[in-house]
């Protein structure tokens, strides 16, 4: 069976993303630090979100939390238009050069503004990937899915799959525990 997101995560080395110091960890089934209290998410939680998103050629998705620039170099190896955005300004600095060195240097990840989820100006969306988890379902992020978009965002511990069924409505549904950093609206 030709499964997308195995290909995918075979031609992305994550050992390209990762400090110098952590890249013999890359194959480990298992969150490794970046700095800054971040992670490099698990493998298996990346490709579970992934698949979950079912994403496609020429969709365009926003990388909520790009990090090191992992999720976002294997949406754009998907064939995704993907764009990321990281709040933490050594991470984006960190995503943008593993980017550029991985071969994906016509992606972009944006520093994110205080205040504002994801990049609301660059929207709507096809899919929105959320790597940080959140208490609640942020509002703002199901503004700016296209209608018949999907979101997937951990909220309270849980792996969320949000679907926008029209301007005011979404269906949501749950799909296991899972632990992340929380996601945050500033540095503050």
């Amino acid at each position: 069976m030709h499964d997308p997101v195995r290909n995918a995560m075979a031609r992305v080395n994550r050992a390209d993303f990762l400090p110098s110091h952590a890249r013999g960890e890359a194959y480990v089934d298992a969150p490794i630090a970046i700095g800054h209290g971040q992670t490099n998410s698990q493998p298996f939680t990346v490709a579970f979100m992934l698949t979950l998103l079912d994403v496609h050629s020429g969709h365009r998705v926003l990388d909520v939390g790009s990090g090191s620039g992992w999720t976002t170099a294997l949406l754009a190896e998907l064939g995704c238009d993907v764009v990321g955005v990281e709040l933490v300004p050594e991470l984006v600095d960190f995503g943008r050069v593993n980017l550029a060195a991985a071969g994906f240097g016509g992606v972009e990840i944006h520093q994110a503004v205080d205040d504002v989820f994801g990049l609301p100006d660059l929207g709507p969306y096809d899919r929105i990937l959320v790597s940080a988890e959140s208490d609640t379902i942020p509002q703002e992020l199901i503004d700016q899915l296209r209608i018949g978009g999907r979101m997937v965002i951990p909220v309270a511990g849980t792996m969320l799959l949000v679907e926008r069924l029209s301007e005011d409505e979404s269906a949501v549904t749950r799909h296991g525990a899972f632990r992340f950093v929380p996601l945050l609206r500033s540095r503050g």
